[in-house]
């Protein structure tokens, strides 16, 4: 990347760099985005459930109406946020993931609970991985990949802590007082830590000194991207890898239950989770410096090998294990597909770009668990879908080898 002659060379690894107080509130906001937008589906499943005794397919289906119309609305987070700032954009997204929370809690009626997963999805759009990547990569360039990856690990504390925390206040005030309190505390946190630290992003790119020249128009870039080699090969081995990963994941429990019981599966899947944290830090420090698809293929790879212990080998250690091994690369899968963007598109067009992938990405993996239910229930147990989830990885390892033409980056 070239430096801009008017602009002095930014230290991203200085301590002292205000990026990193990017990376901490984005690491908040992570927190509370998939704490109450993603982890948090299986909660309001569970008690919307109990309370008005509506069947769990109305319920479900709710969910998957979140994910579908969020993924439409997070292909305009990247020039959303080039358009009125990160600032803006991250108060917008808190007020709505705080307003779906309260909506969530009202729920009386399934007309209402629809209504509530649109505003949800609103705000989802403004608290997870786009959002995140794109306010990012307005503070790093060269420490981008650590910068992501760090934010992102607000997202396993959101299912980690965020979620236990929120179950045991339901036990105590109810569902409906418990995810009002829940907004609050997010309204509390989040708006004076946003107010305070996300302020005017460095010039990293040149992007003022060349505001007034036209640049392409994002229904131009989505147009292009979705003729080109490169951007197609990593959009399509990530969907297919993500519909694998969650669909697998979401079953974990239901699989392992009858085979080694439900607390060694309750074992099994916080030991992926933590192995998911710890995974994400560890990539983080050598990230920005390896052939970012090869470390994508090889991620592909290790959990189809889990995979295939999983369906054959019942031992229970040795399940854990493999958990832990399909644990190791699943944070890092939501990290990789903005890095090689990075890498190989013009910095112009990054926002818009990772946004499209981000949400092609979704609308995939939405329909994971679905299809996986279903060829469990076709097939009578669980080696036909898993089955299906490694040949995804596999095909998933050779496509993300297949390069497009190098592009000239613009700096």
């Amino acid at each position: 990347m070239l430096d801009n002659p008017q602009q002095p060379r930014i230290d991203e690894s200085a301590l002292r760099y205000e990026g990193w107080r990017i990376v901490a509130v984005c690491f908040l906001l992570a927190t509370f985005g998939w704490g109450l937008g993603f982890y948090g589906q299986s909660v309001y499943v569970a008690e919307l459930q109990r309370a008005r005794g509506w069947p769990a397919s109305l319920i479900s289906s709710g969910t998957t109406f979140f994910y579908l119309f969020g993924a439409l609305l997070v292909v305009f987070v990247g020039e959303a946020v080039r358009k009125y700032g990160p600032r803006l954009c991250l108060i917008a997204g808190t007020l709505a993931m705080a307003a779906a929370a309260v909506a969530i809690g009202a729920v009386r009626e399934p007309w209402q609970l629809y209504l509530a997963d649109a505003v949800l999805a609103f705000g989802w759009a403004g608290t997870s991985l786009a959002m995140i990547t794109n306010t990012i990569s307005l503070w790093f360039d060269q420490k981008r990949g650590m910068a992501i990856s760090l934010a992102l690990n607000g997202a396993s504390f959101g299912g980690i802590v965020g979620v236990p925390l929120l179950v045991t206040l339901i036990g105590h005030i109810g569902f409906a007082s418990a995810m009002y309190a829940a907004a609050g505390a997010m309204l509390v946190l989040l708006l004076p830590v946003i107010l305070l630290l996300v302020g005017r992003p460095p010039d990293l790119h040149g992007w003022h000194a060349t505001a007034k020249a036209r640049p392409q128009s994002s229904t131009e870039i989505r147009a292009w991207a979705l003729r080109d080699v490169g951007f197609l090969t990593v959009t399509i081995a990530f969907a297919l890898v993500l519909f694998a990963q969650v669909g697998f994941i979401v079953h974990l429990i239901s699989f392992l239950d009858p085979v080694i019981g439900r607390e060694r599966a309750a074992v099994a899947v916080a030991v992926l989770t933590a192995m998911a944290v710890i995974g994400r830090v560890l990539f983080s420090m050598v990230i920005d410096r390896l052939n970012q698809r090869l470390a994508a293929a090889l991620s592909f790879l290790s959990q189809a090998a889990a995979l295939c212990v999983v369906i054959n080998l019942h031992n229970d250690y040795v399940l854990i294990a493999a958990c832990a091994v399909f644990g190791f690369s699943v944070g890092n899968l939501i990290t990789l597909p903005s890095l090689i963007v990075q890498q190989e598109f013009d910095s112009a067009s990054f926002g818009v770009l990772i946004s499209l992938n981000t949400a092609i990405n979704q609308v995939t993996y939405a329909f994971g668990p679905g299809v996986v239910g279903f060829l469990r229930d076709f097939s009578g147990g669980y080696a036909l879908p898993f089955y299906l989830c490694i040949a995804l990885e596999v095909a998933a390892a050779a496509l993300i080898m297949v390069r497009g033409k190098p592009k000239a980056k613009t700096a």
